[in-house]
């Protein structure tokens, strides 16, 4: 492994099948697994040469698995959720090794970074991304404090789309006909329009009928109507530099995703049959649009130094309407907006030497995030209902600088220093007031049926404010090559997630809320081995981990006695977390390959404050199953014509799970998910077509859910059981 460390590799290069692809034209003899190449350290090198916990996805292995966007990698990777967020097709839910944020609201920050051709995505909304013309996809688990900043507590996910430059021109057209009406179009493609110049893009349809309705109008819940697009101009001047200039738009549509009431409403409105049914009453049309642009320029100054910089602007445009209780009634009624937009500039210097390099940078985010909602509570007061409306915005700037070193010590060992330091202001803007009716002036046009608007009663919340946070996170990793197969590493990695304000604070039950809330931070140790064995046949690779969880923003809600419900996020939780991951892969034969991942983790909170009480002993890490495990089998059987036929049978186990931190009837118990998939390539490569069944014995398995006390408690439920005929054609 060693011989591979310092190797200079360029940042573009490939990998040519995640977890070991066998390649059907080597002799028996030679049927080793294929080399997998990541850029988790922001420079391009065997996956079995980085001392990080990494999974790598490849194209080929997303489509024998049948992922169509990031929510369905979770299988993939231990200790990993990646869910679509409750009352929502688009915005994700992400949380590793325990880590994350459960909240979308504009002002909280995510706990997982997710990246777009190394372009930080700020905000939840709009990142349950479909994969379209992708290369791979990486999940890097464990605090990224080092080289991915803040908000990568947790770990990051790394999407990694194709590049033009270098390679021959190509057209590929795609689609997908299944269940429930599924009609997918991609078609994607590049080519070099004079010398040294390539012009690319790629644009896809994403349309699926629902798996229930709304029973009071028949329209659809759980349906699919995305279209997105992408385009990029890539110059190549001379051997040495490399631009691109990339844009793209997203436009999600799909209607509004209210829940399954579990229990029966004051109204005595049925359970109805179907966990994906609503009965909502807010009848409303949801859009989210996302868009962004990017200009990346690398230039290779000598043999062992590269310059890069990547900007990028990004924009998101959020409406949607959430019915809490999913009854016919205008109990907690929510319409909302969400708007924010984000600038962002790396610089970034790689140096290669003969027993040493480095990665260093300077890091710049500008964001802007707003919105608004009512909660249309219904309560009775003064003889008519009570609306509360929450609005505001926050202005964010982070300013950043990072290095990580790498020092062979000798030919077997080898040492790893880095350290980013940060600094984040935020200005803030927090509004809350309670109006008299339904809907204040701001909904009322879109919501109130020609109604007049609810009347202003009183003021909860009304302030400006700002602070700034600054960090330093470091990293020291060592590892010893044992032999020319077998790697072992151990690392101490550091990360925080920035503070902030509550957008839903109450100022007149909570004054403090004013003053904001404090970053958190983890400490994470890990040990691990990575390993190739049987002549490359078996690939092993495992990791140990404990981790510290300080400062963790609590997020509290619960209703007041004058029928309003108040808000508050403390720093009020510490906690550790500690397991184990494997991820293996073994030839078994020239044609057989199986997979295993396999994720164990403890969590116990040493301290969480509600109401100035610790019930650490009470609660438990959310949407943080003790175990996930996945077995899968690849059997590739080549046909004497040349063309080859895969079956991928894969079962996705999921033990017990909280939605939140309190124990409640929403949480989900163990389940396993079992996906086959049959593709056929033909014999010169240009088409695929193939069958994918998920969810095949039709588990019903919640993911996400409200329980306001036991008044009203509802879920949203993951896909049922689908099959689709997929088919892909390259000229």
């Amino acid at each position: 492994m060693s011989s591979h460390k310092f190797h200079v590799r360029p940042l573009a290069l490939t990998i040519a099948v995640a977890g070991g692809f066998l390649n059907t034209n080597v002799s028996a003899e030679e049927f080793a697994l294929e080399e997998i190449v990541v850029t988790a350290q922001k420079r391009a090198e065997s996956i079995q040469d980085v001392p990080v916990a990494v999974t790598a996805i490849s194209e080929d292995q997303l489509m024998q698995n049948g992922i169509s966007d990031l929510t369905d990698i979770q299988k993939l990777s231990p200790n990993t959720t990646l869910q679509q967020s409750r009352g929502t097709n688009s915005t994700l839910t992400a949380f590793i090794r325990g880590i994350g944020q459960q909240d979308p609201l504009w002002g909280f920050e995510p706990g997982v970074g997710i990246y777009v051709d190394d372009v930080y995505i700020g905000r939840p909304q709009g990142a349950v991304m479909d994969i379209l013309d992708v290369e791979r996809v990486e999940v890097l688990r464990g605090p990224q404090g080092t080289l991915y900043g803040k908000n990568t507590i947790g770990g990051a996910v790394k999407y990694v789309t194709k590049k033009m430059a270098g390679n021959e021109d190509r057209l590929t057209m795609s689609g997908a006909l299944g269940s429930y009406n599924q009609q997918d179009v991609k078609v994607a493609g590049s080519a070099e329009i004079a010398d040294g110049v390539y012009l690319g893009g790629a644009v896809a349809s994403f349309q699926r009928d629902g798996y229930g309705e709304n029973v009071l109008t028949g329209k659809d819940q759980y349906d699919k109507d995305v279209l997105t697009a992408r385009i990029g101009l890539e110059i190549e001047p001379t051997d040495t530099l490399w631009i691109r200039v990339a844009a793209d738009q997203t436009v999600d549509k799909s209607s509004p995703k209210h829940g399954y009431r579990m229990n029966p409403s004051l109204t005595a409105a049925p359970v109805l049959d179907s966990v994906y049914d609503t009965e909502s009453n807010m009848l409303h049309e949801n859009l989210v649009e996302s868009s962004g642009a990017s200009l990346t320029a690398e230039w290779q100054v000598s043999e062992s130094v590269m310059l890069k910089s990547t900007t990028a602007y990004r924009q998101g445009d959020t409406e949607t309407a959430i019915d809490f209780d999913s009854v016919n009634s205008p109990d907690f009624d929510v319409p909302a907006y969400y708007k924010d937009d984000q600038t962002t500039q790396e610089f970034q210097l790689l140096w290669d030497g003969e027993n040493s390099n480095l990665v260093a940078g300077l890091y710049y985010y500008s964001g802007h995030a707003e919105g608004a909602f009512d909660a249309v509570l219904g309560f009775q007061f003064a003889g008519a209902g009570l609306t509360q409306q929450v609005a505001g915005s926050v202005d964010t700037k982070s300013v950043s600088a990072y290095a990580h070193y790498n020092l062979q010590l000798s030919s077997d060992w080898n040492l790893s220093l880095g350290g980013r330091y940060t600094e984040d202001k935020k200005d803030a803007d927090v509004y809350k007031a309670n109006f008299l009716g339904k809907y204040s002036p701001l909904f009322a046009e879109k919501y109130n049926s020609g109604q007049p608007a609810a009347t202003y009663l009183n003021t909860l919340t009304d302030y400006e404010n700002d602070d700034t946070w600054s960090e330093f996170t470091p990293h020291v990793g060592i590892d010893y090559t044992v032999t020319e197969d077998t790697m072992l590493y151990a690392t101490y990695s550091t990360g925080f997630k920035s503070g902030g304000f509550d957008m839903r604070g109450d100022a007149s039950t909570l004054p403090s809320t004013v003053d904001g809330f404090d970053p958190e931070t983890v400490s994470s140790y890990e040990l691990g081995v990575k390993t190739e064995v049987f002549d490359n046949r078996l690939r092993l690779n495992a990791a140990a981990f404990y981790a510290d969880y300080n400062d963790m923003q609590v997020t509290v809600q619960e209703f007041n006695t004058t029928g309003g419900f108040s808000s508050a996020v403390l720093n009020a939780g510490k906690a550790k977390i500690q397991g184990f991951e494997l991820e293996g892969s073994f030839a078994m034969t020239q044609n057989l390959r199986a997979n295993l991942t396999l994720g164990i983790i403890d969590t116990e909170f040493v301290e969480f404050i509600t109401a100035g009480v610790d019930v650490a002993d009470d609660v438990d890490m959310q949407n943080t199953p003790d175990t996930t495990a996945m077995f899968q089998l690849n059997y590739d059987y080549p046909l004497a014509s040349g063309a080859r036929f895969v079956i991928n049978p894969t079962l996705a186990y999921r033990s017990d799970t909280q939605i939140f931190e309190t124990p409640s009837v929403i949480d989900q118990e163990a389940y396993t998910l079992l996906d086959i998939s049959a593709t056929f390539y033909s014999a010169d490569d240009k088409w695929q077509v193939g069958l994918v069944g998920k969810n095949l014995t039709d588990e019903e398995y919640r993911i996400a859910g409200y329980n306001f006390g036991g008044a009203f408690v509802t879920g949203f439920y993951g896909a049922p059981a689908t099959v689709a005929v997929v088919a892909n054609y390259s000229f």
